[in-house]
């Protein structure tokens, strides 16, 4: 299963491997037993210190669990972890093979100290950008505390189980048999749900800190840029972020960032990260901004409180928190999101193999999902507000193309029906005519754009009234010693590049405002 080049840079990983442990599969005589049999057997064959066994009694079939020898980890995939999760497969070995995981030592004690049975299930496919953090995180859990049981569960394989427990977005975490959460989550994410204290003692960490030069809210590309360039100036910057990276984890094709032809999301985010981290800027991630207090006087200190209670304090201020997928607003919607609801086509489009589904937005974004969709599921309705379409021609023309496709304009989506608790259809109005129409579906994918992130800051600073953040050429906001950059921002065209852009400018201006200004 593994072609030559893989079965090299496999083997030159699992040298880093120092304690033995097996590999024990359960399986039976489908293809798919056959299909893990032999990646099993490969991995075994790399190691002289990893074992195979083929006797395992797991009621799931095909599975395998990691077992190191003098411990009581549990660790299974019931999948055959290839595609987007063979990274998740190499780290789960490394790290019961003894190597030592790249996470903080108060996160991994952190996790040692976890009191209670935490029995997780995560629910992926091998498609899924979004699914691996999950996975990856679940799995370094179960190695580290074994109170703690992960079971990784390829939906592909087990569909009966996702049917049942009408999953219709991944990942899906179970723990202990109820539903724990859905969406991207990295460790410390999951550890804060999981440890009710965390919040208090990071409020406190927090609010002890020394004031900052610039202090950057929002980790997309704007404020990884505005920190890159503020740092570079040798003042002191700190960068609080809700999620580092932003909607671009989301995002999975980047085919259009100058000097990159071609990259993903993820892979994006995590430059991001190493180019920020390369200087000596405080990153603060999962923390949520919840106030911003201008100075009380001209020169002195800005406050954002966050929502665990804490204050940072600040000179200057770059707010780049960035904006989400806008919700349709109609009946239904919230009612069966993750039911039938999607905002992912490429994270939950396998979930729909085979399926009646409709997307709604005739934009880039929700024609790109149509055509990714048409190629998984039966068929593909996409409906668009406006007479015509508003993606590229190009777009356009690949979308007519496709024979299992049917694009519905002038239609106005008002109710996401649905019985038993997930989605059965779609009614919209012809807005030429006035009729309604209903459309039996099994799911919804909503592509109509963005939110900007800005309903903390009402009543602080000027808003445009689509709620973006005025700002002028200069990236400066209503607030003397307040900056804004990337798609919070008036700005026009919500792009990578131009946030990138606008985040160097922001922190630009932020410097010259600092050498400006004296301190009050």
């Amino acid at each position: 299963m593994l072609d030559d080049d893989l079965k090299t840079q496999l083997q030159a990983y699992l040298e880093r491997v120092t304690q033995p442990f097996e590999m024990v599969a359960s399986l039976d005589d489908s293809d798919s037993s056959r299909e893990m049999g032999s990646l099993l057997q490969t991995i075994a064959g790399l190691s002289d210190k990893i074992t195979l066994r083929t006797d395992g009694t797991d009621s799931r079939k095909p599975s395998f669990s990691l077992r190191r020898s003098g411990t009581e980890m549990s660790l299974r995939f019931a999948a055959i972890p290839l595609g987007h999760e063979f990274t998740s497969l190499v780290l789960a070995l490394l790290w019961t093979g003894g190597h030592p995981p790249k996470v903080e030592a108060d996160v991994i004690e952190q996790i040692k100290a976890l009191d209670g049975d935490f029995n997780f299930e995560v629910y992926m496919s091998l498609t899924c950008h979004n699914c691996p953090d999950v996975v990856q995180a679940l799995s370094l859990m179960a190695v580290l505390n074994p109170r703690i049981k992960t079971v990784v569960i390829d939906g592909g394989l087990f569909q009966a189980e996702v049917d049942e427990r009408q999953i219709m977005a991944v990942p899906s975490v179970y723990l202990n048999g109820a539903h724990f959460g859905s969406g991207r989550m990295d460790v410390a994410e999951i550890l804060a749900k999981l440890d009710t204290g965390t919040a208090a003692r990071d409020a406190a960490k927090l609010s002890a800190k020394a004031p900052y030069d610039v202090l950057i809210v929002g980790g997309g590309p704007a404020g990884a840029a505005a920190a890159v360039y503020a740092a570079r100036k040798g003042i002191r910057t700190g960068i609080a972020a809700e999620r580092f990276g932003g909607q671009v984890n989301d995002t999975l094709a980047i085919e259009n960032y100058i000097s990159v032809p071609e990259t993903d999301g993820p892979k994006f985010v995590a430059g991001l990260e190493a180019h920020v981290k390369a200087y000596d800027v405080d990153v603060m991630n999962l923390q949520r901004a919840d106030k911003l207090i201008a100075a009380a006087t001209p020169g002195g200190l800005i406050e954002v409180q966050l929502a665990n209670g804490a204050t940072l304090k600040s000179r200057s201020v770059i707010l780049s928190t960035g904006a989400r997928w806008r919700n349709v607003n109609v009946p239904g919607e919230q009612e069966y999101k993750n039911h039938g609801v999607a905002y992912c086509p490429h994270c939950d489009g396998p979930l729909f193999k085979g399926k009646q589904v409709a997307v709604i937005g005739g934009g880039n974004s929700g024609v790109e999902a149509a055509i990714d969709l048409a190629g998984v599921v039966a068929h593909v309705t996409l409906l668009e507000f406006l007479p015509q379409l508003r993606a590229d021609a190009v777009l356009v023309k690949k979308l007519k193309s496709l024979p299992n496709v049917t694009i519905l304009s002038n239609a106005q989506t008002t109710e996401i029906t649905g019985a038993n608790g997930k989605v059965n259809g779609l009614r919209y109005t012809e807005r030429a005519t006035g009729q309604s129409q209903h459309l039996a579906l099994e799911g919804v994918f909503v592509q109509i754009g963005l939110v900007p992130n800005t309903e903390w800051l009402k009543g602080t600073l000027e808003l445009s009234k689509h709620g973006e953040i005025v700002v002028d050429a200069r990236g400066q906001t209503s607030l003397p010693g307040v900056f804004a950059a990337g798609d919070v921002t008036t700005v026009p065209y919500k792009q990578i590049i131009i946030a990138t852009g606008e985040g160097a400018k922001a922190a630009l201006s932020a410097f010259d405002y600092l050498i400006r200004t004296p301190i009050a």
